[in-house]
């Protein structure tokens, strides 16, 4: 078997893992990173601690690139790191990635220009927050600068049968698109639960895997629909969905009332959990101005008592 052979059946495989870990997780961590894959008895590394330009020993061509996002007040070892995040949502085909160092001849670099040249597909562990990541694939080296000390990336069509580059403006435009949105669900998500400490704020329930980031206002709504943690809240699946379905609303005050549709109802301890609700008191993130947006759940509680 060729070297090349042998490196595309790798990839298949750590490309199938890494969607599989993201049916499990939201966003991944060193938790999920660190052990790598199994191919045909051997571990296969998905990345390096240190480095964000990755090439396992057992493969022909880069397997991944990362971007960390800084932990506040830390230092910012490379422009994407802050930037990267701009790029995406003022751009419109195509993202930079800087260079490992200042010389274009190092391997990671070299290993940036072998997969431009090639047509590789590679994974892009895009940090999202502090040691967490959302993986993105398939992405392409789409340039090589060597004398500005970056590549450039494109990101691969969604859903895609076969792992080839974009094949035109058009089509780089629509996969941008669609990453830029998942940017903006996985930011809003994370700064939301994050803020709240990994809790539903109408339960308590602490397991992160079974939370989601609600709006307030809906994103439909230009002027108060942003993705700012004072116009969301971590709920559990079955609190958003009556959240969303105005069977449980928040007055400005937070205090929390259930519709009497649920009310005049007796079905169990899932229902009656959510009867108790009435008249209780959001939990509150601990800074002030995390907390939710008056003005907002003012507008959000009038729909809900428009329902009732």
């Amino acid at each position: 078997m060729s070297n090349t052979d042998l490196d595309a059946r790798i990839r298949m495989a750590a490309f199938e893992h890494v969607r599989s870990l993201g049916e499990v997780h939201d966003h991944l961590t060193a938790n999920e990173l660190s052990p790598g894959f199994l191919f045909e008895g051997q571990r296969i590394p998905l990345v390096n601690p240190q480095r964000g330009i990755f090439r396992p020993r057992q493969m022909r061509y880069l397997l991944s690139i990362k971007t960390v996002f800084p932990r506040p007040g830390a230092r910012v070892w490379y422009d994407d790191q802050r930037d990267v995040h701009r790029q995406i949502f003022d751009g419109e085909e195509m993202v930079e990635y800087a260079f490992m160092g200042k010389n274009p001849e190092a391997a990671d670099n070299r290993w940036l220009r072998e997969a431009f040249e090639n047509g590789i597909p590679v994974i892009y562990f895009l940090g999202v927050a502090p040691g967490r990541y959302e993986a993105i694939l398939p992405v392409f080296i789409s340039g090589w600068d060597a004398d500005g000390l970056k590549a450039r990336v494109a990101f691969g069509l969604p859903e895609q049968e076969e792992l080839v580059p974009p094949g035109n403006a058009l089509e780089r435009r629509y996969a941008l698109r669609v990453v830029k949105q998942r940017l903006h669900q996985a930011s809003f998500r994370e700064a939301v639960i994050g803020a709240y400490d990994g809790r539903c704020a109408l339960s308590g329930l602490p397991e992160q895997r079974l939370l989601d980031a609600a709006h307030i206002v809906s994103d439909k709504n230009e002027k108060l629909g942003q993705p700012i943690v004072p116009n969301g809240l971590p709920l559990s699946k079955i609190h958003h969905a009556a959240f969303d379905a105005h069977l449980i609303g928040i007055d400005p005050d937070y205090r929390l009332h259930v519709s009497d549709r649920l009310l005049d109802q007796n079905d169990g301890p899932i229902l009656e959990s959510l009867k108790r609700l009435d008249g209780e008191k959001l939990h509150l993130p601990n800074r002030e101005k995390d907390r939710p947006d008056r003005d907002r759940l003012a507008i959000r509680f009038k729909r809900f008592r428009a329902a009732a």
